[in-house]
C-alpha cells in the first residue's frame, strides 16, 4: 500500500505493507528525505496536533496503528538531521584576495563638505545636506557617471555590514550564484529528469537585465609599453594576437569601495594568428609555467586580452572602427568565451555559502575607435550569462550582436527567457528572448587607463623577446638570450617577465635557489643579489651553455657564407640552436625535429 507523508520538504509517497513494523516506515522516510538521525522523526495525523516520536510505536504494525492505503501522515524532524547536498563553507575557511579583506574593514561612506547654502549648524555639527552618503547611493553614482556599483558597495546595499544595536554581530548575506540546471536530487520523490520534473527541481524563468554591480571596476596597465609590445607583433605581421594578463588587485579610489586590476605583464600562449582571428593551441604546460612564475613575483592571472585590428590602408597608422553603436561592441562569441573563462576563475568570498561568487576575470579588446586610433575596451559578463552558458542554454549566433537561445531536447531543459525594453511609445514591455536577444543584456562595462605616476613592477630598460611568436627576429632561443645578457647589467636586465619565464624554461637554474635569487634581483634591484647570482654554479653553467650556443651559431654562419647559393642559407638556419616550443628542450643539432620529443620546430 502507499502512505503519503507530508513534511517541510514536501509530500512523499512511501510504499509499505500493512504487516510492516512502523520502524520500517520510519527508515523509508529517513531514506527518502536523507535524514541522518531517524530517531528525531515525529508523526501525527493532523498538521496542528501534537507530534509523537515514531520510535514510541516500535513493535506495532501499521495495521495495528490504523494506517491504511492512501492515508496522509504529518511528520517532523530536527533540521540538523537532514544531510546537506552541498555543505556550506565556513567564512573563516575561505581565503579571499587581500583587497577584499582590506575593503571589508572600510566603512565605505562618502564624505561631504559642509554646504554653505543649506547647512545652518556649527562646524562640528551635521545635517542631511552634509552627512556622508552610502557607497551605493544612486544619485552619487549617476552624478559621477559610474555605471555599476562596486561589489563591496553591493554587499553594503544587501545589509551585510549593518550591525545590530548594542552588539558587535555582523550579518552576512547569503550570496547565491544563479543556477539554471535541473536539480537531480529532487525531494519530491519522482524519477529524475528527463523522466519527470516538478516545480521544485525545474529552474525558474529568466528575466534578463543589466547587472547592477561589478567585481572589478577598473583595469590599469602599469605602463604603456605593455600595450605597445603586445600590438607590436600585429604591426609587423598583420596577425591578431591573444594573451593572458598577470597582475594584482588593488583598491580603486575613483569608485566607492572599488577594485582595480593592475596589469604588470602579458603572457602569450601558443597560437595560430590570422588577419581576421586566431586559434589557440593546447597551452596547458605553458600556462602552468607562466602561473608559477607570476606567483613567484606576487602576481596572478587577472584577465585576457586580444587584438581586433585592421589597417584602414591610408598609410597614416590609423585602423578601421569595427565596433560601434551601429554594429556591436562585444560579440556573442566573445561573451560565450568570457563566460567560460570567468567560470574557470571564480572569486573567493566569505559572503557565499559555497565560498565563491562571480569572478574578477576581465576581458580586454584592442580595436579601433571612431577617430581611427587604437583603443582598449574592457568588459565582464554578468553572473546570469555565466549561469546560462554553464546550463547550455545559449550559444553564439552568426550575427555578432545577437545571442541565441538553444532549442530544448530530451537531455537539455530550457526555461523561459525574457528581456525588457522600451518600445517606440517609451513604454517598458517584456518580450520573449527566444530564439535570440541582444548581447547588451549580458555585458558589464569596466573602465581602463594608465597611472598618473607609472611605477611598474618590471623596470628593465630593454625588452626581451616575447614567447611563442613565429617569424624572423621574434623567436626566443639561446642566441637571443645570450645577446640580451650582453646588452647591459644583470640587475637591470633581470626585471623582465618574459626573460624570467624563458630562463626558467631552459631548466638549467634550480627553482629553489637560483631562480628564487633571480626573481629577487628582478623585483628588488639589489647589486649584491646580482653579484651573488653571477657567482653561483647554476648561473655559470647557463652562461657556458649560451656561449657555446653562440659559438656554434657563429661557426655555422661562417660555413653558410662560404657555401654557394641558397643552400648555404638553409644550412645555416638548420644548424642554429633553437628551443622546442612543445617541451622547451634546447636543440643544438641541425635537424628540424626536436631531439627530445621529436616534434617539428614550427
Amino acid at each position: 500500500m502507499l502512505v503519503r507523508v507530508r513534511s517541510k520538504e514536501g509530500t512523499h509517497r512511501i510504499e509499505v505493507n500493512p504487516t510492516d513494523d512502523i520502524v520500517v516506515l520510519r527508515n523509508k522516510i529517513a531514506t527518502a528525505l536523507t535524514i541522518t538521525d531517524p530517531s528525531t522523526i515525529t508523526v501525527s495525523d493532523q498538521p496542528s496536533a501534537g507530534a509523537t516520536p515514531m520510535d514510541s510505536f516500535s513493535g506495532k504494525t501499521l495495521a495495528e496503528l490504523g494506517v491504511k492505503h492512501g492515508d496522509l501522515l504529518y511528520i517532523g524532524f530536527a533540521a540538523a538531521a537532514v544531510e546537506q547536498q552541498q555543505p556550506a563553507k565556513s567564512s573563516s575557511t575561505v581565503v579571499q584576495d587581500a583587497v577584499d579583506d582590506y575593503l571589508d574593514t572600510q566603512n565605505g561612506l562618502i564624505k561631504r563638505d559642509k554646504d554653505a547654502k543649506f547647512c545652518k549648524h556649527a562646524a562640528n555639527g551635521m545635517c542631511d545636506y552634509c552627512m556622508p552618503l552610502e557607497p551605493f547611493d544612486p544619485a552619487y553614482l549617476e552624478e559621477h557617471k559610474i555605471k555599476s556599483m562596486s561589489f563591496h558597495a553591493y554587499l553594503r546595499k544587501l545589509g551585510s555590514h549593518e550591525k545590530k544595536q548594542g552588539t558587535n554581530y555582523t550579518t552576512l548575506p547569503s550570496l547565491e550564484e544563479p543556477s539554471y540546471k535541473v536539480k537531480t536530487n529532487c525531494s519530491s520523490g519522482h524519477p529524475p529528469w528527463p523522466a519527470s520534473i516538478c516545480t521544485k527541481c525545474q529552474p525558474s524563468a529568466i528575466t534578463l537585465q543589466r547587472q547592477t554591480f561589478r567585481l572589478v571596476d577598473h583595469v590599469e596597465f602599469s605602463t604603456a609599453s605593455i600595450i605597445d609590445n603586445f600590438i607590436g607583433y600585429w604591426r609587423s605581421t598583420g596577425l591578431q594576437r591573444f594573451g593572458y594578463m598577470y597582475g594584482r588587485y588593488e583598491p580603486y579610489s575613483e569608485v566607492p569601495l572599488g577594485i582595480k586590476a593592475v596589469v604588470e605583464a602579458i603572457y602569450e600562449p601558443p597560437q595560430e594568428g590570422d588577419s581576421e582571428g586566431l586559434k589557440l593551441d593546447d597551452p596547458i604546460e605553458g600556462e602552468k609555467r607562466a602561473d608559477e612564475m607570476a606567483a613567484a613575483c606576487g602576481l596572478q592571472r587577472v584577465g585576457m586580452i586580444y587584438t581586433d585590428l585592421t589597417d584602414d590602408g591610408t598609410g597614416k597608422g590609423t585602423v578601421l572602427c569595427k565596433r560601434h553603436i551601429d554594429s556591436y561592441f562585444f560579440s556573442s562569441q566573445e561573451c560565450h568565451f568570457a563566460a567560460v573563462m570567468q567560470q574557470k576563475y571564480p572569486n573567493a568570498t566569505k559572503y557565499s555559502s559555497t565560498g565563491t561568487f562571480g569572478s574578477k576575470f576581465v576581458t580586454c579588446v584592442i580595436g579601433g575607435n571612431e577617430e581611427g586610433n587604437i583603443d582598449v575596451s574592457s568588459y565582464q559578463v554578468s553572473n546570469t550569462c555565466v549561469g546560462m552558458v554553464d546550463a547550455d542554454i545559449v550559444e553564439p549566433s552568426v550575427e555578432p550582436g545577437i545571442m541565441r537561445v538553444k532549442e530544448p531536447t530530451t537531455e537539455r531543459y530550457i526555461p523561459d527567457v525574457f528581456f525588457k525594453y522600451k518600445n517606440e511609445y517609451n513604454v517598458t514591455v517584456q518580450k520573449s528572448a527566444k530564439p535570440s536577444f541582444p548581447v547588451e543584456y549580458l555585458l558589464v562595462n569596466v573602465t581602463h587607463g594608465f597611472p598618473v605616476k607609472s611605477a611598474p613592477l618590471f623596470t628593465s630598460s630593454k625588452d626581451f623577446l616575447i614567447e611563442n611568436r613565429v617569424g624572423g627576429g621574434f623567436s626566443q632561443d639561446a642566441g637571443a638570450l645570450h645577446r640580451y645578457l650582453q646588452s647591459g647589467k644583470l640587475v637591470d636586465l633581470a626585471s623582465d617577465f618574459h626573460f624570467l619565464l624563458f630562463t626558467r624554461s631552459m631548466g638549467i637554474l634550480s627553482d629553489n635557489e637560483d631562480m628564487t635569487l633571480l626573481v629577487r634581483v628582478a623585483l628588488m634591484h639589489k647589486e649584491e643579489d646580482a653579484a651573488t647570482l653571477e657567482q653561483s654554479p647554476g648561473w655559470q653553467t647557463l652562461l657556458t651553455v649560451l656561449k657555446e650556443s653562440a659559438g656554434s651559431l657563429s661557426s655555422s654562419g661562417g660555413q653558410g657564407s662560404s657555401s654557394s647559393g641558397g643552400a648555404g642559407g638553409s644550412a645555416s638556419a638548420a644548424a642554429a640552436p633553437w628551443t622546442c616550443r612543445h617541451c622547451t628542450f634546447l636543440n643544438t643539432h641541425g635537424d628540424e625535429n626536436c631531439e627530445m620529443c621529436g616534434l617539428p620546430m614550427g
